[in-house]
Order: C-alpha cells, then structure tokens, then sequence
C-alpha cells in the first residue's frame, strides 16, 4: 500500500473507507459521516477534480449540514482549492452555478429524502454532471490510501457566496417563458427542506394563491411526516383549501410529487407522460421517446406506445436516466419517484422546475390537474415483495439461482405481455399485471383494477435466493 504524503489530513482510513452509491456518499451524520471522513473526502474531491476554478458547496436545512460543510472545507482548502459556500440551497442550483461560473466542481451536503439523523455528499464535475466513475474510483483509492500524493502547492481559501442563489431563482422563473399562474389556487409542502429557501418566493411571483406547509428550514423535522415521502398532509390541504393542485419536494428539492383537487397522486409517470405529451404535440420530442427507470409503470408505457412514442427504460437512478438521454439525444426523462430531468433545462433533476412546468402549463391550456390527470393513463397495479437475503453475494448473484429464475419465468408466461416481473439485486420489486380471462391463481379487486396475489407462490419463489 501506497500511504499519502499528506499527513495534515490524518491517516488513510484503509478498507473501512465508504464507497460511492447511486447518488453520492451517504450515512448516518456524526458516525458514519463523521467530519474526520469529510475532511478526508473534501482533500480527494479537490485533488481529482481536473479543471481550474472554485468549487462549490451547497446544503439541505439538516442540523449536521454546517458541521460536515465545515470539513469539506477544511479537506478542499488543503488541497489547494478555494471554497465557494452558497448555503441553504437545492441541489439543482449546484451545477446550474458551477457551469455559470466556471467553477472546478461542486458538492451538496445532503441526504435527499432520508430522515433528520442521515447526511450525505453529492459531487458534481466542472460540466454540471455527477462526478464521473472514473474519478469517484480515485477519491475512494485516496482514502483507502492508495494514491502517492506530493499535496497542493498552495493552500485555498473559502468565501460566503448565497448571493449567487438569485441567478438560479431567476432560472426558474425564465423556464417558464411568459406563463404566469394568477391566483390559481396552490399548496407547496416544502418538508422544512431546501425548498423553504425559494419556492414559495418564485410560486408567488408568478401571481400563484399560494398556502405553503412545513415552510421554515429545520434540520429536526427535515422530511419527516411530510413531503414528498409522505403526501398525506398535503392532500389534505389541497382538499381543504379547494386548491387546484398540490407540489410536495423532498429535502434537497430535486424531486416532487403532486396531488390533484381531488388528492390523487401525479407520480413522475404521469408527469412524464403529460410534459412529455406536450412536447410531443410541438415537434419538440425528439425520436417522441422518454427515459424512465425499469421502476416505471408499465400502464404508462402501454399508454406512451398507444401515443407512437418510445420508452426508453434504464437502471434505478437519476445518473442512468441522464446518460441515456445524453446518449440518445432525448428531451425528457425521470423516474416514477419524482425525479424529472429536462434537456432544455440543464438535465438535472430539479423538483421546484418540474412543479412550475406543470402548473403553468395546466393553466395555460385551461384546464385543472384532475382533467388531465384524468387524459393521460391508468397504471397497472403493482405488488411489491421485498425479501432480504444477507449474503451479499447471494444478494448480487440473484440471476444465477435457478428456482428463482423458474419461478419469474411461470409469472410471465401466465400473464403475457400484460404485465412483468422485476427483480433488483438490492430488493426483489413488484409484480404488475391485468387479469387473465381465467386463472387457478386468486385475484384481488381494487379500485375496478384485478391483481393477483397468489402469495404462495410468490413467497416459495422469492425464499429461494436466500437458498441459492
């Protein structure tokens, strides 16, 4: 092993060092993501990232938020790299600014839609972009100590930069062109999060008869009992105040889900489906294909196809929805959780854009979120078994058990192509299906919609990974 030439940042943590996940690092603040691992990560971010510049760093509303900010800085500051600190913001506004101003790179201290106690790092490269592969490999070498390290010439120095928060206020606001949303009655859940910092300013310039919950930041109650995680509190208010529509974000503010007058849900399928609609009915829907994960329900695929457009599917996460639409030159992609990201937005995630999309351009075409909810599609109904196996490699290694295979195989020839069956290393997902015309198998009605629920079946398949 090769040990860093930079003992000012402590020892290497060796194979104890976390690795990069689907969407940064993340765990439980103070332990997990103590300020001695920031400090560390904060030192390798700066010295992998390749261009000149600032770096930014942004936070969500979390009480640790300043205390791991505080390290990141040390870390970047000692390897060479001065510090621009933009404060209580949304993720989005992070490589919006980086490529605005030319920065290095970026990071946002947050741990999304987790609860209070959790913490995590997202770093964005000098393009905007989730720090590559390649690079995340490096940092996690260099904390593992395994890099040779002669440290910066210089040492860098940090500056208060909030003031640069306007110009993505502005952003959103231009995003919409001149639709405006006067006194259409809205509800913002805000889940004490990022959020509180700017959308209620930007709903109400737009002319918007706003009531906002949860609209202070507080890094005690951060997504907890509300949000976009946990929608009841926001359907309620919608109903209560006869508003037309509801937007509920989660901590960081990269994703939303709304409700409509009625308290129905418009998951990002559906808004998928209707931006998508509209940018397809304006020639602006290259290919009329969108990106979504293997997640996204098959009822509005079905409905997509019906439309002549493609559904591109990917892996669960937002960086595998970016690369395809990169790839392929989409418009419009996301994920059934909230995440939607638009190429003529900047191709980040950004739940406050998405909800401004949505809202103005339902009352620009006059008609309430209801009605076009109502146009759009039925989803198929979906079964989820999660089942937990603790070997790893079991885990991982699902495709090779055999009984589990067989048993996927039987689900889907007994349903056709009307429905299919998930499986995911980490979690074993859900089965969405319509009804056969007859079946031994036992059916349960919900809501006019038939879903099989021969648990029998399934459980005897599904226990055999743990056997494999």
């Amino acid at each position: 092993m090769v040990q860093s030439a930079v003992p000012s940042i402590g020892p290497s943590l060796g194979s104890s060092a976390p690795g990069f996940g689907t969407d940064g690092i993340r765990g439980r603040a103070g332990t997990e993501l103590s300020p001695a691992l920031c400090l560390q990560v904060g030192y390798w971010i700066g010295r992998v990232l390749k261009a000149d510049g600032p770096v930014l760093i942004g936070m969500d509303s979390r009480s640790s938020g300043s205390m791991l900010v505080a390290a990141l800085t040390a870390g970047l500051t000692a390897a060479g790299r001065d510090v621009w600190e933009l404060g209580l913001c949304a993720t989005p506004a992070v490589p919006l600014l980086i490529r605005e101003v030319g920065a290095a790179g970026g990071l946002m201290v947050s741990a999304s839609h987790n609860p209070p106690a959790d913490n995590g790092i997202k770093v964005f490269g000098a393009n905007g972009t989730k720090l590559s592969a390649e690079r995340q490999a490096r940092v996690e070498a260099g904390l593992r100590g395994e890099v040779e390290d002669d440290g910066p010439s210089r040492c860098g120095r940090s500056v208060q930069r909030q003031d640069l928060l306007r110009s993505y206020q502005d952003k959103l606001l231009s995003s919409v062109g001149d639709r405006r949303l006067n006194g259409v009655p809205i509800v913002l859940d805000l889940c004490w999060g990022s959020a509180t910092a700017f959308a209620a300013e930007v709903f109400q310039t737009l002319g918007a008869d706003l009531t906002v919950l949860h609209g202070q930041p507080d890094g005690e109650r951060i997504n907890v009992a509300c949000g976009s995680t946990q929608l009841d509190p926001l359907r309620q208010a919608v109903v209560a105040k006869g508003a037309v529509m509801g937007f509920a974000f989660d901590g960081d503010a990269d994703r939303m889900l709304a409700v409509d007058s009625r308290g129905r849900v418009v998951d990002g399928d559906h808004v998928l489906y209707l931006w998508g609609s509209v940018l397809q009915d304006q020639k602006a829907l290259p290919g009329d294909r969108l990106v979504a994960t293997v997640m996204s329900n098959l009822g509005f695929e079905r409905a997509w196809e019906r439309r002549g457009g493609v559904l591109e599917r990917t892996p669960v996460g937002d960086q595998h929805v970016h690369a395809a639409m990169v790839a392929n030159g989409a418009a419009l992609g996301g994920e059934q959780s909230g995440h939607i990201l638009a190429a003529s937005h900047g191709l980040c995630g950004d739940g406050v854009l998405t909800a401004l999309q949505l809202a103005t351009l339902c009352h620009s075409q006059d008609i309430a979120l209801s009605d076009w909810l109502d146009r759009s599609f039925q989803p198929y109904p979906q079964k989820l078994v999660n089942v937990t196996v603790q070997d790893r490699a079991r885990r991982k290694g699902w495709s090779s058990c055999m009984p589990l295979q067989e048993g996927v195989l039987q689900a889907e020839a007994s349903m056709g192509d009307a429905g299919r069956v998930l499986v995911r290393a980490r979690v074993l997902k859900y089965k969405e299906c319509t009804p056969p015309l007859s079946s031994d198998n036992h059916w349960l009605r919900i809501n006019k919609i038939w879903i099989n629920i021969n648990k029998e079946h399934l459980t005897k398949q599904f226990e055999s990974v743990s056997k494999c």
